[in-house]
């Protein structure tokens, strides 16, 4: 059995190696390494996949999310609530913009914002609401964009690591992850869902006016060149990563397929174990599995002895930031967001990724069995 890893991304592209390197090359001969024709074929086919009436490109996520914010003009000292447990570039963007972060805790099975608490945290300065699609599957969104809409709020989401994800509304109603608030964000660092070979970002958004102002904010705020209409950034998509991402778009369904069958397996062999709980599924969401995310006791010697057994494993997130000295506020010590505090302690991550064979997912769950059971 090979050395097992977190993301094969080698595995990965060897099977789709004569489409990837085909697509690079052509870049490469026609030199249109910025704002290339692929970068639109790209977006393109992007929008109608997750049926987006519109996608912009941007150069990463993080920036996907701070032009989001810049785009609907918050201003210093505006509130925006936000999941505390989350990576950090959630709330980084959040502070960059002299904005103020407002911490919310999230659900102990789901791991997504705690709708229940949201009401609780709006005052008169908030002006949005961040909902992070965590680990693969949707937040609540149908009760958060009510209450976004309630208090005349705008609710963008994360959909870094739930790309593809559906969420079904009660009125039957199915979106994609990232079509539901005013703007929806992505990464498309290496290893996400769909990840191109180095950085890069998307915006989503349903409105016309909107979008051409995200689309000219992502270039330093130009429609013509040198006319500058507004503030904005530098953050393109290259064409070369445009180009790679083309082509594995074609096999996103087929990449969710394989993680979700993986996860059905995890399932199965882990779930009568006392001590492990396995993720649950919101009944709302699909789970396209960015991770698969356990929640165990003895955590750190669980890590610690899979890993001697060569089964690499991560822990998201084991700091929660409020917790981090950048984001620390007063009043919100210990205790403040007891199931976020609960879970950087308890979570595991262990290996999901699309060339995950049965042996090495058996050798696993036989391993963490061992543990557990002597």
């Amino acid at each position: 059995m090979k050395k097992i890893k977190m993301a094969d991304l080698h595995s990965q592209y060897l099977r789709i190696k004569d489409e990837i390197d085909s697509a690079i090359q052509e870049v490469l001969e026609t030199t249109a390494f910025i704002q290339g024709p692929q970068v639109s074929q790209f977006t393109k086919a992007l929008a109608e996949y997750i049926n987006s009436k519109s996608v912009i490109p941007c150069a990463n996520g993080t920036d996907a999310l701070q032009v989001a914010m810049m785009a609907l003009e918050l201003k210093p000292g505006d509130e925006v609530i936000l999941p505390v447990h989350t990576y950090v570039a959630t709330a980084e963007v959040i502070a960059l913009l002299g904005l103020t972060p407002v911490f919310i805790d999230v659900q102990e099975d789901t791991f997504n914002m705690d709708v229940r608490q949201l009401k609780g945290k709006i005052t008169s300065k908030t002006k949005a609401i961040v909902p992070v699609h965590l680990y693969g599957q949707c937040a609540d969104m149908e009760p958060i964009l009510k209450i976004g809409r309630e208090h005349n709020l705008y609710v963008i989401e994360d959909v870094a690591q739930a790309l593809g994800a559906v969420y079904t509304f009660s009125d039957g109603r199915k979106l994609h992850a990232g079509t539901m608030g005013i703007i929806g964000t992505t990464s498309f660092f290496p290893s996400k869902n769909l990840g191109c070979f180095g950085d890069g970002g998307a915006i989503f958004t349903q409105d016309k006016d909107l979008a051409e102002k995200i689309k000219i904010m992502t270039n330093h705020g130009q429609r013509i060149k040198y006319h500058h209409e507004v503030i904005g950034v530098n953050s393109r998509l290259d064409t070369i990563q445009a180009a790679i991402l083309r082509v594995k778009l074609n096999y996103l369904n087929e990449y969710e397929h394989n993680r979700q069958e993986a996860a059905a397996y995890y399932d199965r062999a882990l779930s009568q174990i006392p001590l492990v709980k396995i993720p649950s599924r919101s009944k709302n969401s699909t789970h396209v599995f960015h991770q698969y995310t356990l929640r165990v006791e003895q955590r750190d010697q669980l890590k610690d002895y899979l890993e001697g057994n060569g089964i690499p494993t991560m822990i998201y997130y084991s700091v929660p930031l409020h917790f981090q000295k950048a984001y620390q506020q007063p009043g919100f010590g210990e205790g403040s967001f007891p199931v976020t505090e609960k879970l950087s302690k308890t979570v595991l991550s262990i290996p999901i990724h699309t060339e995950l064979k049965l042996e090495e997912q058996d050798f696993i769950c036989r391993m963490i069995k061992s543990f557990y059971n002597g």
